[in-house]
């Protein structure tokens, strides 16, 4: 039993946007995605971290999901900035319900435990007072709220938080974010977003007592990564 954690898978089996145009480690990144894949056994949990699929709706993401659903064991899914096709929690059970999609469950104002920690997260969004938008602001107070559920849910146990934008970065950091990081004493924390020349711009490792590690599928080249034994 091991709990894993990718991000940024990009399926196009439903929408025609597969992501090998932009070249490098992305072109056959399907099949690079599927023999990483393989490391996840039946007893095994898999955070997928946001951008799953280019799908516009669920029924056009069903190709993508029947894709997903063959990971074995208990998928836990939060939002990215492309799942377009994300609606609410009961559309999405339906949904997984209709087409026998099993063991796929959404983190969106809650948590999930595993081996006696709490599973927390959100999308997050970046928001910078003197670029962004009042569009920007709006999705990022709600994503604060979102984020506060999720750790309060999770009452007393340890928690680790999976969120798809980075809280901070080389040259940004979003001090809402980590002052609830550091309020509900998270110490480790995953993201993802970030690709190809953007990798650059990575924060990893430890900084302010928080453990930060990204795991967009290019960076981690399309293998889920072990977070917990």
């Amino acid at each position: 039993m091991a709990l894993y954690a990718i991000g940024d898978l990009h399926l196009c089996l439903g929408a025609p946007k597969p992501m090998d145009v932009f070249g490098g480690a992305w072109v056959g990144y399907m099949e690079k995605l599927r023999q990483g894949m393989s490391v996840i056994g039946p007893e095994d949990t898999t955070i997928l971290m946001g951008d799953l699929s280019w799908a516009l709706d669920l029924e056009s993401a069903k190709a993508d999901f029947a894709w997903i659903n063959q990971i074995p064991g208990r998928k836990i899914i939060l939002k990215g900035n492309h799942d377009y096709w994300w609606s609410t929690v009961s559309k999405f059970q339906k949904f997984c319900q209709e087409n026998g999609f099993s063991q796929m469950n959404i983190l969106n104002n809650n948590f999930y435990e595993y081996g006696g920690y709490a599973l927390c997260g959100t999308r997050g969004w970046y928001f910078e007072e003197k670029r962004s938008t009042e569009h920007d602001e709006k999705v990022f107070k709600r994503e604060l709220i979102r984020l506060e559920a999720s750790l309060k849910a999770a009452g007393e146990l340890p928690k680790l938080v999976f969120l798809h934008y980075p809280p901070r970065n080389k040259g940004y950091e979003c001090p809402e974010i980590l002052e609830l990081l550091n309020r509900y004493q998270v110490r480790r924390c995953f993201y993802g977003h970030l690709h190809g020349p953007s990798h650059r711009l990575a924060l990893e490792g430890t900084w302010d007592g928080v453990e930060y590690a990204l795991l967009a599928a290019d960076f981690i080249n399309f293998t889920p990564q072990k977070i917990l034994p």
